[in-house]
């Protein structure tokens, strides 16, 4: 997880990278924290760790603009870095949020929720290939290959997934608690 500044204390716990185990580690599987959590920590989670991912893709935006201002010649070692630790935060959080849809899916017995928290994985996915994609557009144009529509085509369905991944979060959240 990539942070700037301390992370406020939270009611709903993390999953823990390595996971606590209860007995001999080989024979048992990690404790999962949200077992007998209510829907809307559960949902809760959910928020905090698209926060991480919107965290994440600043991170990401950041790194690749020092990239282009730092050239001729152009410092890859330091975006690459920044390359794999966002992949590895944006990776984390994708572990984590698949782990929620399939408490909700299984156990939980919510379908209707289960379903937003797989539209917002998919919206994810688009919108981190989107973004990978238009930053190796910004590389080009220091080559001087440069496609003003296409950018603009690429940012335009950036905004317009953000704004479907906006919506679905406010149909989990608002689908919650109904089913509370």
């Amino acid at each position: 997880m990539i942070t700037a500044t301390a992370e406020p204390e939270s009611a709903v716990p993390s999953v823990p990278e390595t996971g606590a185990v209860r007995g001999d580690p080989e024979l048992e599987e990690p404790t999962w924290p949200w077992k007998d959590a209510p829907i809307r920590a559960l949902v809760q989670r959910i928020h905090q760790l698209q926060a991480e991912r919107a965290q994440a893709f600043r991170r990401l935006e950041e790194g690749h603009h020092q990239y282009l201002r730092s050239g001729p010649p152009h410092d890859f070692p330091s975006y690459r870095l920044t390359v794999h630790e966002v992949t590895q935060a944006f990776a984390a959080a994708s572990r984590e949020v698949l782990a929620v849809e399939a408490e909700l899916a299984g156990p939980r017995a919510q379908p209707l929720l289960a379903g937003h928290v797989r539209s917002l994985q998919q919206l994810e996915q688009t919108r981190l290939a989107t973004v990978a994609l238009l930053q190796m557009m910004g590389a080009q144009e220091l080559t001087g290959q440069d496609d003003t529509l296409q950018v603009h085509q690429l940012k335009m369905k950036v905004i317009k997934t953000m704004e479907a991944i906006s919506e679905v979060l406010q149909d989990l959240r608002f689908d919650a608690e109904s089913a509370e």
